[in-house]
């Protein structure tokens, strides 16, 4: 007789697992309690992940006020007539100040 996939001298039965290797209510137990902790765990990954995006946010946020408040500094202190700095070449110039470079 062949097997499952054509293989032949294979009997059919072999590597399946019968109904009658149930587990206990113990065996669910420890398995349903493993489940838990591991979904706690996740849980407190998933606070911390959004904790950490949120602060990063603030912190982007905070970086580019601070760069745009630093560039009208730097464009007050200039003298009238003396050529300003260029942006840095790190950031890119914002649409307001790449119609200013233009005039």
């Amino acid at each position: 007789m062949s097997g499952p996939n054509g293989d032949p001298n294979i009997p059919s039965d072999d590597g399946i697992i019968e109904d009658e290797d149930e587990f206990n209510e113990e065996e669910y137990a420890a398995i349903n309690t493993m489940l838990d902790q591991i979904n706690s765990c996740l849980d407190d990954l998933e606070e911390r992940n959004d904790s950490l995006n949120g602060k990063l946010h603030e912190l982007l946020e905070s970086n580019l006020q601070a760069r745009q408040e630093f560039r009208v500094q730097l464009s007050t202190a200039t003298a009238p007539g003396e050529e300003q700095p260029s942006p840095d070449k790190d950031s890119p110039a914002t649409e307001g100040e790449k119609g200013e470079e233009g005039e």
